[in-house]
């Protein structure tokens, strides 16, 4: 089983309003914990005065790797509402932020549960949500004079390049699914050349 569900494509700014305080919620399809870094780092430079930035993700098939972070706010009443919205989607190497500017008036803890989980509902109800084959990473390194065969090979099992060196010895990296992972190793262990897939 090598599909996962997860968002065709990223959602910004959905607003709801609640006694005075803002929440904005942000959904972006992520494949790596890095790009999780890379975009709440982000947003936290469009919102610098925003008084809180929680969030969640899941990353792999089943969800297995996954984060929920209340950013100061007490503890269960924003990550895990947030959480439990990917959950309940089914959704998988997605990254969920709920940006909230507190407006004057406090919440209480029950209230910041209904608020996030209502933004981080909210920001899911306009998402796209497709199934996605799981992809793993291969580097082939080869003499010049292979490409043809290398880029036939490729091209049979629908890999995406996403670098090429060409030189006397070139070097490619692709993503391939996982599901084809068995089928194009085996085609290229028969050739002079050296490759690694993740």
């Amino acid at each position: 089983m090598f599909e996962f569900q997860t968002l065709k494509n990223k959602i910004e700014d959905v607003l709801l309003k609640e006694k005075g305080s803002k929440f904005i919620g942000f959904a972006y399809p992520v494949n790596s914990e890095s790009e999780v870094k890379n975009q709440l780092h982000l947003l936290r430079e469009i919102h610098p005065k925003a008084t809180h930035h929680c969030y969640a993700y899941r990353l792999g098939i089943n969800g297995e790797n996954y984060r929920a972070n209340d950013d100061g706010e007490p503890s269960g009443s924003a990550g895990l509402p947030i959480y439990n919205q990917l959950l309940a989607h089914d959704i998988s190497n997605v990254l969920l932020i709920v940006v909230r500017y507190y407006g004057g008036t406090k919440l209480g803890v029950g209230g910041l549960v209904k608020a996030y989980k209502e933004s981080a509902k909210l920001t899911l109800a306009d998402a796209e949500i497709i199934t996605k084959e799981l992809e793993s990473e291969i580097e082939i390194r080869f003499k010049f004079s292979q490409q043809n065969i290398i880029f036939t090979i490729l091209n049979k099992y629908d890999a995406k390049i996403l670098s090429f060196d060409a030189q006397e010895n070139c070097i490619i990296s692709a993503n391939i699914k996982m599901s084809q992972k068995e089928n194009i190793s085996n085609e290229l262990s028969e050739m002079p050349l050296e490759y690694h897939i993740d």
